[in-house]
């Protein structure tokens, strides 16, 4: 594992634009997304039109080009002010991805531009109720029809799905020899919202992440051509997996933006209440939180740039590595939403305060892209795959 983290110029030029972008346009709406449980559209067009949308995505294709940190360092940023629409964003890229890396040309090119533009949204349905963390107890099937596919299942926890104009659905096309081999014999499908059958169900109401509302979806005998598989028919377990090594990697980055948010209100607060007569930050015991709190978040984020560098170099340590960042960030997130709570005092349990929001929204990263006995399971299978 090389440890060596280089940050260039251009992406701390990227930081600042972000920054700009968050300042102007996001901050000034963050209140009316937590209140209202809605990010305007016109919000991702905006975020286009700064160049963030593409982030990632190779210019021949339609994206904005840059390594993998600068998408690591756009969701940290905008985390700090709106956690939910850096999960707006992680789903884009949880379509983008696998349909960059083992899309056709032609999927490519139909699908990529619109997205890195602003003008369309995708999500990615592979939850269901009985396969979240064990992915391979997938229900949907997907039966051959004609020259395409048959596509009937409920898929659940689907973020994002009543915005989306693509959304990609992991189902059943085979089943496996073998129980100890479930994960064989499952798809990915490339679906438009206007296919008939596909219907959006119940939204799902969940503590944080206000504005990123997952829903139900329903496939009641959707059809699809041939041409809608991404990738090779029953590799589709493959393709999630190496899909979700990078979410883990962005919830990652959005957990150290909303530690380093409630950081920062941590020293604003403090430095302005008094108690018996001199500020807060001027007791030891408040000045040893905070430092405390501040190598947490600089571990958790030099951890996040890390795997970043480890998984876009393609070696097998980055998937350790996106693990144990995402692990451990959300964590020190959590503690740092604790702390924040506790020194705001009274502030800190009222809803208007927002200080409240941090630890609903530290909950929700913990628990998508990976719970933490997941991430355990999945860095001690690595180890061992690694001894053998």
């Amino acid at each position: 594992m090389d440890f060596s983290i280089n940050i260039p110029e251009e992406l701390e030029q990227l930081r600042m634009k972000v920054r700009r972008f968050v300042e102007n346009e996001l901050e000034p709406r963050a209140n009316q997304i937590e209140d209202s449980g809605q990010i305007p559209n016109e919000l991702f067009r905006i975020a286009a039109s700064y160049g963030l949308t593409g982030l990632g995505i190779p210019e021949e294709i339609g994206g904005h080009g840059g390594e993998l940190l600068s998408t690591v360092i756009y969701i940290e940023e905008v985390s700090k002010a709106c956690p939910s629409f850096a999960t707006a964003a992680m789903v884009q890229h949880l379509f983008m991805i696998p349909v960059m890396m083992f899309g056709t040309e032609s999927q490519k090119t139909k699908y990529l531009p619109s997205l890195t533009s602003g003008e369309k949204f995708a999500a990615h349905a592979a939850t269901e109720q009985a396969a979240g963390s064990d992915l391979a107890g997938i229900q949907t099937q997907a039966r051959r029809e004609g020259d395409g596919w048959l596509i009937n299942g409920k898929k659940y926890f689907i973020t994002l799905a009543d915005k989306a104009d693509y959304f990609i659905i992991l189902a059943r096309t085979s089943e496996p020899e073998v129980q100890e081999q479930r994960w064989r014999g499952l798809t990915m499908f490339v679906v438009e919202k206007t296919a008939h059958g596909l219907k959006i169900g119940r939204q799902i109401k969940i503590i944080g992440m206000r504005g990123a509302n997952p829903y139900e979806l329903i496939l009641d005998n959707v059809w699809v051509p041939d041409d809608s598989v991404l990738g090779t028919v029953g590799d589709g377990f493959k393709i999630a997996m190496n899909t979700y090594n990078y979410g883990r990697l962005y919830v990652s980055a959005q957990a150290v933006g909303i530690a380093q948010s409630a950081l920062e209100n941590c020293i604003l607060y403090t430095s302005r209440r008094e108690a018996f007569g001199q500020p807060l930050i001027s007791f030891q015991s408040i000045q040893f939180s905070i430092v405390d709190l501040l190598k947490s978040i600089v571990t958790a984020r030099l951890m996040t740039y890390w795997a970043a560098k480890l998984l876009e170099s393609g070696k097998e340590a980055g998937i350790i590595a996106a693990s144990l960042a995402k692990l451990y960030a959300t964590e020190v997130a959590e503690e740092a939403a604790l702390k924040a709570i506790e020194l705001h005092g009274g502030t800190g349990v009222t809803i208007n305060g927002r200080v409240e929001k941090y630890l609903r929204d530290s909950q929700v990263a913990k628990i998508y892209e990976g719970t933490p006995a997941t991430l355990r399971l999945t860095v001690i299978r690595q180890l061992l795959k690694q001894m053998r």
